[in-house]
Protein backbone atom coordinates (compact mmCIF):
# COMPACT_ATOMS: atom_id res chain seq x y z
CA UNK A 1 0.00 0.00 0.00
CA UNK A 2 0.88 3.19 -0.25
CA UNK A 3 2.53 6.02 1.97
CA UNK A 4 2.18 9.62 2.30
CA UNK A 5 3.99 12.17 4.33
CA UNK A 6 2.08 14.74 5.75
CA UNK A 7 2.90 18.14 7.59
CA UNK A 8 0.54 19.68 9.25
CA UNK A 9 -0.02 23.61 8.13
CA UNK A 10 -1.36 25.00 11.46
CA UNK A 11 -2.73 24.27 15.45
CA UNK A 12 -6.16 24.63 16.39
CA UNK A 13 -6.26 27.15 19.52
CA UNK A 14 -9.42 26.72 21.89
CA UNK A 15 -10.39 26.31 25.76
CA UNK A 16 -11.27 22.59 25.07
CA UNK A 17 -8.83 20.10 26.12
CA UNK A 18 -10.54 16.68 27.25
CA UNK A 19 -10.72 14.35 24.12
CA UNK A 20 -12.91 12.51 26.23
CA UNK A 21 -15.87 14.97 26.40
CA UNK A 22 -16.54 14.88 22.99
CA UNK A 23 -20.05 16.78 22.85
CA UNK A 24 -21.96 20.30 22.87
CA UNK A 25 -19.32 21.58 20.25
CA UNK A 26 -21.66 24.27 18.57
CA UNK A 27 -20.54 27.46 20.31
CA UNK A 28 -16.46 26.67 20.59
CA UNK A 29 -14.25 29.09 19.22
CA UNK A 30 -11.24 28.29 18.18
CA UNK A 31 -8.33 30.17 16.09
CA UNK A 32 -6.51 28.32 13.96
CA UNK A 33 -2.58 29.83 13.70
CA UNK A 34 -1.50 28.78 10.32
CA UNK A 35 2.75 28.48 10.27
CA UNK A 36 4.27 30.98 9.16
CA UNK A 37 5.90 29.28 6.54
CA UNK A 38 2.98 30.25 4.39
CA UNK A 39 3.07 33.45 4.71
CA UNK A 40 0.75 36.61 6.16
CA UNK A 41 -1.44 36.25 2.74
CA UNK A 42 -2.07 32.56 3.05
CA UNK A 43 -5.66 32.76 4.01
CA UNK A 44 -6.24 36.39 1.96
CA UNK A 45 -9.77 35.71 0.27
CA UNK A 46 -11.03 33.16 2.75
CA UNK A 47 -12.93 35.74 4.69
CA UNK A 48 -15.08 35.75 2.00
CA UNK A 49 -16.45 32.46 2.52
CA UNK A 50 -18.78 31.69 5.33
CA UNK A 51 -17.75 28.27 6.12
CA UNK A 52 -14.76 26.28 5.86
CA UNK A 53 -13.57 22.70 5.94
CA UNK A 54 -11.28 22.08 8.62
CA UNK A 55 -8.99 18.37 7.72
CA UNK A 56 -7.08 17.61 11.17
CA UNK A 57 -5.36 15.00 12.51
CA UNK A 58 -6.68 13.31 16.00
CA UNK A 59 -3.19 13.24 17.49
CA UNK A 60 -3.68 13.36 21.22
CA UNK A 61 -5.84 9.01 20.50
CA UNK A 62 -2.76 6.46 19.86
CA UNK A 63 -2.65 4.57 16.80
CA UNK A 64 -5.00 2.11 16.62
CA UNK A 65 -4.45 -1.67 16.38
CA UNK A 66 -5.60 -2.83 13.11
CA UNK A 67 -7.37 -5.25 14.38
CA UNK A 68 -9.53 -3.13 16.96
CA UNK A 69 -10.25 -1.16 13.42
CA UNK A 70 -11.06 -4.43 11.37
CA UNK A 71 -14.09 -5.23 13.44
CA UNK A 72 -17.20 -3.64 13.08
CA UNK A 73 -18.04 -1.47 16.79
CA UNK A 74 -20.65 -0.13 18.42
CA UNK A 75 -20.95 3.66 17.47
CA UNK A 76 -19.76 6.05 20.24
CA UNK A 77 -19.58 2.58 22.49
CA UNK A 78 -23.21 2.48 22.55
CA UNK A 79 -24.37 -0.85 23.04
CA UNK A 80 -27.90 -0.43 21.88
CA UNK A 81 -26.58 0.91 18.65
CA UNK A 82 -25.67 -1.03 15.75
CA UNK A 83 -22.24 -2.34 15.31
CA UNK A 84 -20.47 -0.05 12.30
CA UNK A 85 -17.71 -0.76 10.29
CA UNK A 86 -14.69 1.82 10.86
CA UNK A 87 -15.50 3.50 7.61
CA UNK A 88 -18.97 3.85 8.74
CA UNK A 89 -18.32 6.49 11.15
CA UNK A 90 -16.00 9.84 12.11
CA UNK A 91 -14.60 9.63 15.44
CA UNK A 92 -10.58 9.24 15.82
CA UNK A 93 -10.25 5.87 16.17
CA UNK A 94 -9.37 5.28 12.51
CA UNK A 95 -6.67 4.02 10.40
CA UNK A 96 -5.09 7.20 9.95
CA UNK A 97 -7.01 9.77 12.83
CA UNK A 98 -8.05 12.07 10.04
CA UNK A 99 -11.21 13.98 10.95
CA UNK A 100 -12.43 16.94 8.98
CA UNK A 101 -15.54 19.26 10.15
CA UNK A 102 -17.34 22.14 8.18
CA UNK A 103 -16.91 24.98 10.21
CA UNK A 104 -18.67 28.90 10.28
CA UNK A 105 -15.69 31.29 9.70
CA UNK A 106 -15.92 34.50 12.03
CA UNK A 107 -12.78 36.17 11.02
CA UNK A 108 -9.62 36.01 8.96
CA UNK A 109 -6.62 38.06 10.35
CA UNK A 110 -3.48 37.40 8.77
CA UNK A 111 -2.23 33.51 9.47
CA UNK A 112 -5.52 33.73 12.27
CA UNK A 113 -8.58 31.93 11.44
CA UNK A 114 -10.80 31.85 14.08
CA UNK A 115 -14.04 29.53 13.58
CA UNK A 116 -17.34 28.28 15.22
CA UNK A 117 -18.29 24.69 15.67
CA UNK A 118 -14.74 22.81 15.05
CA UNK A 119 -14.71 19.64 16.96
CA UNK A 120 -11.08 19.49 18.01
CA UNK A 121 -9.51 20.02 20.93
CA UNK A 122 -6.39 23.02 21.67
CA UNK A 123 -3.22 21.88 20.05
CA UNK A 124 -4.85 19.60 17.17
CA UNK A 125 -2.54 20.05 14.32
CA UNK A 126 -4.46 21.10 11.21
CA UNK A 127 -3.40 19.70 7.96
CA UNK A 128 -5.71 21.41 5.35
CA UNK A 129 -7.95 23.96 5.54
CA UNK A 130 -10.75 24.31 1.93
CA UNK A 131 -13.37 26.89 2.03
CA UNK A 132 -17.02 25.50 1.52
CA UNK A 133 -18.68 25.70 -1.61
CA UNK A 134 -22.32 25.06 -2.31
CA UNK A 135 -21.80 23.15 -5.29
CA UNK A 136 -19.69 20.85 -3.03
CA UNK A 137 -22.47 20.47 -0.38
CA UNK A 138 -24.24 17.12 -0.86
CA UNK A 139 -28.23 18.20 -0.54
CA UNK A 140 -30.50 16.07 1.49
CA UNK A 141 -28.36 12.92 2.68
CA UNK A 142 -29.65 10.16 3.49
CA UNK A 143 -28.41 7.93 7.40
CA UNK A 144 -29.50 5.88 9.68
CA UNK A 145 -33.21 7.82 11.91
CA UNK A 146 -30.78 6.74 15.03
CA UNK A 147 -28.15 8.98 14.28
CA UNK A 148 -30.15 12.49 14.61
CA UNK A 149 -30.91 11.06 18.41
CA UNK A 150 -27.21 9.97 18.96
CA UNK A 151 -26.07 13.09 17.46
CA UNK A 152 -28.61 15.78 19.10
CA UNK A 153 -25.88 17.02 21.75
CA UNK A 154 -22.96 17.44 19.38
CA UNK A 155 -23.38 20.82 18.14
CA UNK A 156 -25.53 22.16 20.79
CA UNK A 157 -23.96 24.99 23.02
Amino acid sequence: MATFEIHSIGTVRNHRTDVQHSDNWGAVRSTIVVDERYGDACLQGLGEFSHVEVLYVFDQFAEPDPAEVAEPRHYRGIAELPPMGVFAGRGPRRPNRIGVTSCAIESVTGRELTVVGLDAVDGTPVIDLKPVLAEFVVRNPRQPDWVGAMMADYFTE
